[in-house]
């Protein structure tokens, strides 16, 4: 492309005298087109070294003026060498080497063609610098506008791939977290069930079928918890979306305790203070911590006893899981670190911390007096009473 300019620059210095009607200008001879030659095939490096090619066309353009004494059609190489510096020079840089530029060039007319500094030719010079180095400024100042436009899209771009795969991120999480919860529970208090039928199916075959009714009811509520959880993953304005039960909150929890109880886990409840009405969000996640707790007493409890304790505060709900603990975790310090911290515990205790976290709330998990407690605070804002 520069070799392109290049030549078209030098065929207008060829032509331009021919083609000038001013009687004062010349064609240019052998040695003069050669001269031109070299002046304009400086500007096949206009964009490796701008401030050279200028230095050479400036300087080939005043030695035409100094030579003829008037205007030279070599001035339109040196115009193309001030926007080629505006455009990728420093700007005060190539404001200073224009601005030079042009005094050399305006020096030379008005000492070598015999007139003042305030007339037509050299007004004529400024006119056309200033022109060249204004081109290349605004040629400089929409590419980097476009580049800047650019490159917001591209970071907003990569934003929204972000936020999108977080989103999943946080989606499979909570996926889990439904599904484990769902899931674990009722597969535990068929666990102990179907341990009781094996233990009494030959001598008490009444207590067997209780056993076998309990394994039933359960399989039965976590077929129908699943598909609550399913239905809540169907895209909402499908044509045959069905409606799904409400979540369950702290209301059900009489039915949760009952449950644990038909299972053979014992459950003292304490509440304190002032029970309120809690929004819906804080009202599964404590229904969900319970829940958690109360399947890892009945699982992993040395004996099956569990303490629940729910304390309505002014602004949050603290909930407290406590049962004793096996003979591995009861030889464990009571000072010990969260077994989370360790790596220890089963997707049960971090979904409890991430449901805590993901309302602002707090996790907590200790060993006091050979029971294993769980504390979690939810806070919250009072919808009613």
């Amino acid at each position: 492309m520069d070799a392109f300019v290049a030549a078209v620059v030098f065929g207008i210095s060829l032509l331009a005298p021919v083609l000038d009607n001013n009687s004062d200008t010349r064609p240019l001879t052998l040695q003069g087109a050669l001269y031109a030659a070299v002046i304009c095939a400086s500007l096949t490096l206009r964009r490796r070294w701008p401030s050279a090619v200028l230095a050479v066309t400036a300087s080939g353009t005043a030695s035409g003026f100094a030579v003829t004494g008037h205007k030279s059609s070599l001035m339109l190489a040196t115009m193309i060498a001030m926007c080629t510096c505006a455009l990728h020079l420093p700007r005060r840089r190539a404001v200073l080497e224009v601005a030079a530029a042009a005094a050399l060039l305006a020096g030379t007319s008005v000492v070598f063609g015999h007139r003042g500094w305030t007339g037509p030719e050299v007004v004529a010079l400024s006119a056309l610098s200033a022109s060249a180095a204004a081109v290349g400024f605004a040629v400089r100042n929409r590419r980097a506008y476009v580049a800047a436009v650019e490159e917001r899209a591209r970071r907003a771009e990569q934003t929204r791939e972000e936020e999108a795969r977080r989103r999943v991120i946080d989606e499979r999480l909570r996926i889990a977290r439904e599904l484990h919860d769902v899931l674990a529970h009722h597969i535990a208090l068929i666990n102990v069930q179907a341990a009781v039928v094996d233990h009494v199916m030959e001598t008490e075959p009444v207590q067997a079928r209780e056993s076998l009714a309990h394994i039933r009811r359960a399989a039965r509520s976590s077929l129908e918890e699943v598909r609550t959880t399913l239905g809540l993953l169907r895209r909402p304005d499908a044509p045959n979306e069905v409606a799904v039960e409400p979540s369950p909150g702290l209301h059900q929890l009489p039915d949760l305790i009952a449950s644990f109880t038909a299972a053979g886990l014992i459950v003292d409840q304490k509440i304190a203070g002032t029970p309120v009405d809690l929004p819906p969000a804080v009202s599964l996640t404590a229904y969900r911590v319970v829940q958690e707790a109360l399947t890892n007493a009945s699982r992993h409890a040395s004996r099956p006893h569990a303490e629940l304790e729910l304390d309505y505060l002014p602004s949050a709900l603290q909930i407290s899981v406590r049962n004793p603990a096996e003979a591995t975790s009861r030889s464990r310090s009571s000072a010990g670190p969260d077994p989370l911290a360790l790596g220890e515990g089963g997707h049960g205790l971090l979904g409890m911390r991430e449901r805590a976290h993901a309302l602002g709330g707090t996790f907590a998990t200790r060993m006091t007096d050979g029971h294993f407690e769980v504390r979690v605070l939810l806070p919250h804002e009072r919808t009613g009473t």
